[in-house]
């Protein structure tokens, strides 16, 4: 598929996201997922038909007619092949270790090594600046080996922090192997942001940029990130816009009311 010019940061990013899942991977949402809920659709549609996507931790192979108001709401589950009753059998299946491959996640504060806080900004958690939802099931998706995906549309030095002021899902911890001394499998692969694409370096597990967004520089990824990333070898990509029919199937059959746009607000 042929890329095109005719697109908007929103739908760069469904399309980044969803080149991150394979044939046959094992996915599900959680709240307020609106970008990785299109990103999945679009990976079905096109390059990896046999995503399993379990809707918003419920319902199986579903095929929503709308992206609806909230991620986790019943008719985004709609003609399910099974539903899955949340708190009596989607974390039985996922604890086990032989389910659900990858996990989206999004953080008021992400850090250099893909920790990430929803929990309280402030140094003193019972009295903090600001009290935030909390884990959600994050804390878990962190710690029990699943291949993590981030992505956020407010890429800004508030963000991407030099550290998390409270870990509420474990990435690479202080760096290195100190994920994999507490016997943590899995764990953060990569950022889509409204500016660019990062990932992990294996060695450091230090944040490295991987491509620039057309028409964003390095430097400004730079200025706006609240640490120094690391940088790939040689000149730094820019990452592939997506194609003509990805952007048709976003806009005309995904989500034709735009329900992505919810995530710039």
């Amino acid at each position: 598929m042929s890329a095109t010019s005719d697109y908007t940061v929103d739908e760069l990013m469904v399309a980044t996201l969803a080149r991150q899942f394979d044939d046959g991977d094992q996915a599900c949402n959680g709240a307020a997922s609106f970008l990785p809920v299109c990103a999945f659709q679009l990976a079905r549609a096109t390059h990896a038909p046999n995503l399993v996507w379990l809707a918003g931790a419920v319902g199986l192979d579903a095929r929503p007619r709308r992206v609806p108001a909230s991620t986790l709401e019943a008719p985004l589950w709609h003609r399910s092949s099974m539903y899955m009753p949340q708190y009596e059998d989607f974390w039985s299946y996922v604890l086990n270790g032989r389910w659900l491959t990858k996990f989206c996640v999004r953080g008021a504060q992400i850090d250099r090594f893909g920790n990430v806080n929803n929990s309280v900004i402030g140094a003193d958690f019972h009295r903090p600046k600001v009290r935030m939802p909390g884990s959600a099931g994050l804390a878990d998706m962190g710690s029990i080996g699943k291949r993590l995906i981030f992505w956020t549309t407010t890429h800004n030095p508030r963000t991407l922090v030099e550290k998390v002021d409270f870990v509420t899902c474990a990435g690479y911890l202080s760096g290195g192997d100190a994920r994999a001394r507490l016997g943590l499998e899995g764990g953060p692969e990569v950022l889509v942001s409204n500016l660019a694409v990062m990932d992990f370096e294996p060695q450091t597990k230090a944040m490295r940029l991987v491509s620039v967004h057309p028409g964003v520089s390095v430097e400004e990824v730079a200025e706006a990130t609240g640490f120094e990333l690391l940088l790939p070898a040689g000149e730094v990509p820019v990452t592939a816009a997506p194609s003509a029919e990805q952007v048709r199937l976003i806009r005309e059959e995904i989500d034709p009311g735009s329900a992505r746009l919810r995530e710039f607000a």
